[in-house]
C-alpha cells in the first residue's frame, strides 16, 4: 500500500532507541524526510544510518521548552515545517510501585516531566505550523498501563493516562484545522523500559521468588494477553505510519491498542 508519505516531514521525538527508533525507520521506508529528536547523543548515529533518505538528528531535552523550540526551528530550517509529529519519549520511575507507598512523592516529578510535560512542550512547539498549514498529525505513544491502572509503576501509569487525555483535548482543538491527534498504547514490547520494570520488580522480591526477565514476561503474556505473544516495535511502527497517512483521514482522538488483546 502506498501511504503517500513521500517527502513529508516526520518528526520522531525519542527516536534514538526502542519504539521511537523503529517508527523513524518506518517513516524513512515510506520515503519521508525524518527528523529524530532525543536527549541521547546516539541519535546522531541513527540519523546517519537512515541517510538513504534526507534525515536530521537534533539532541534536545524535552523537559526544556526552550530547547524544544530551538529543535523545532532547526528542523523547520533544514527539512521544512513538520507534517507529522510522533512523541515516543518516556521514562519509568525505576521502582516497583506495588503498593504505591513503596514509592515516595519525590519519585513522581521526573516521570511526569518527561512523559507528560515533554509532550506538552512538543505540542506547543509544533502545533502552530500544523494549524497554519491546516494539515498534519500528532501521535503520542502511551501504554496499556495508562488504561488499566497498572500498579507496577504508578507514576508511569498516571503519566500515560494523562497523555491519552491530553491527546483527546488536542484532537478536539485541532479538528477545525484538519489536524489529527491520536494515541497508540503498546502492550508487552521488549524495550529498555519494559526491562527496567522487570528489574524493579525483581529487586523487590525475596530471592526464592525472583524470576528471570523471560520467565516474568512469559507469565505476564500468558496471563494478560489473549494472543499469547509479544508485541513487536514494528507492530507499533506500522500503526504509526498508517495513522499519519491519508488512509486514516477520519481517525482522530482515538486510543488504539496494539496489545495482543490485553485491554480487551
Amino acid at each position: 500500500m502506498n501511504l503517500e508519505l513521500e517527502n513529508s516531514v516526520a518528526v520522531v521525538v525519542g527516536g534514538a532507541k526502542g519504539i521511537g527508533l523503529v517508527i523513524a525507520e518506518a517513516f524513512a521506508a515510506e520515503r519521508a524526510r525524518v527528523a529524530l529528536v532525543d536527549v541521547d547523543p546516539a541519535v546522531q548515529q541513527v540519523a546517519e544510518r537512515l541517510a538513504a533518505q534526507r534525515t536530521l538528528a537534533v539532541v534536545a531535552d524535552v523537559t526544556d521548552y526552550a530547547a524544544v523550540q530551538d529543535a523545532t526551528a532547526t528542523i523547520t530550517n533544514d527539512l521544512g515545517p513538520a507534517n507529522h509529529v510522533v512523541y515516543a519519549a518516556g521514562v519509568p520511575s525505576g521502582k516497583f510501585g506495588f503498593p504505591f507507598w513503596n514509592l515516595e512523592p519525590a519519585d513522581w516529578p521526573r516521570v511526569l516531566e518527561v512523559n507528560l510535560l515533554g509532550a506538552v512542550h512538543v505540542a506547543h512547539a509544533f502545533c502552530p505550523s500544523l494549524v497554519a498549514a491546516r494539515a498534519g498529525t500528532m501521535l503520542f505513544i502511551s501504554s496499556v498501563a495508562g488504561q488499566i491502572g497498572s500498579q507496577t509503576d504508578p507514576p508511569y501509569s498516571a503519566s500515560k493516562a494523562a497523555l491519552i487525555n491530553f491527546s483527546q483535548c488536542m484532537a478536539k482543538d485541532l479538528a477545525t484545522y484538519d489536524v489529527r491527534a491520536n494515541t497508540i498504547c503498546p502492550g508487552m514490547v521488549k524495550t529498555a523500559i519494559n526491562q527496567s520494570i522487570w528489574q524493579a520488580w525483581h529487586d523487590g522480591q525475596p530471592e526464592q521468588e525472583r524470576l528471570s526477565y523471560d520467565d516474568w514476561a512469559s507469565q505476564k503474556i500468558q496471563h494478560f494477553t489473549p494472543l499469547n505473544r509479544w508485541q513487536e516495535p514494528s507492530d507499533i511502527a506500522a500503526m504509526a505510519v498508517f495513522l499519519a497517512s491519508p488512509q486514516a483521514k477520519n481517525i482522530t482522538g482515538q486510543t488504539i491498542n496494539v496489545d495482543g488483546g490485553w485491554v480487551m
